[in-house]
């Protein structure tokens, strides 16, 4: 199966205009249950007008400040015309729970050079960054950022568990090997930029579905966003991810 990561045609009615909300990525294969309180800078970015997710939830997000939410500039790109409708939620570990923190949206911000494609049936986004400005700021930690290195990261998210997975509801985290620009450019060869994307995952551990814009950590540092990849845990397709830091 081919499919974007991480979205696939999923839309939401945001504010009378239809909204495509993110594109999933499949959540976190081959990880296991972890608590959002271990990772209280953790967002899960949604919508109450998406009704087919708990907690409207169709992405994930990274707070970088107090009110500033770093997510993948897919998940939101027509949310900028109603910020609104957009809601952030920290301290959830499952979805249809109604615990945690949840907060507004009153700005978008893309990077100017966002853009999308589709290669070889896949889609592509370049430069896939976005910060959402929360309504009220938090007075929780942030997470630093960080240029990826040496050989494992670790991935968090909300989505399913396997490929075509869309009922899961817990938060999961796997560690997955980082994979060189070099084998990212032969598994992507019309798509891969190593100036704006980074690999990682396996064959046993992937994102997916509903993970888009959740991190990449190193060290626990802040090092990629979940963006876009052929199928879930494929041979020799690794996941894509937006490389951080980067200035917008």
């Amino acid at each position: 199966m081919t499919v974007s990561r991480r979205i696939a045609a999923l839309s939401a009615v945001f504010i009378g205009c239809a909204v495509p909300a993110a594109t999933p990525a499949t959540a976190v294969v081959g990880g296991t249950e972890v608590q959002a309180a271990n990772y209280p800078w953790l967002a899960a970015v949604g919508s109450p007008l998406f009704l087919t997710r708990a907690s409207g939830q169709f992405c994930g997000g990274a707070l970088i400040a107090p009110d500033q939410v770093l997510t993948a500039a897919h998940c939101v790109s027509l949310a900028g015309l109603v910020p609104q409708a957009l809601t952030v939620t920290f301290d959830r570990s499952d979805l249809s729970v109604k615990d945690g923190t949840k907060v507004g949206v009153t700005a978008v911000r893309l990077h100017p050079d966002f853009r999308e494609e589709t290669v070889d049936g896949v889609d592509v986004y370049h430069n896939d960054v976005a910060v959402l400005t929360l309504a009220q700021a938090q007075s929780r930690p942030t997470v630093q950022i960080a240029a990826a290195h040496g050989g494992s990261a670790t991935i968090l998210g909300w989505g399913g568990t396997s490929d075509g997975d869309t009922s899961n509801t817990r938060l999961h985290t796997a560690t997955v090997p980082l994979v060189s620009d070099d084998d990212c450019a032969r598994a992507y060869p019309a798509a891969f930029n190593a100036t704006e994307m980074v690999c990682a995952g396996s064959t046993t551990a992937d994102t997916g579905e509903y993970d888009s814009g959740g991190p990449l950590l190193v060290d626990g540092k802040l090092a990629g966003l979940t963006s876009w990849g052929r199928g879930v845990a494929q041979p020799g397709y690794p996941g894509v991810y937006t490389r951080l830091p980067v200035s917008f």
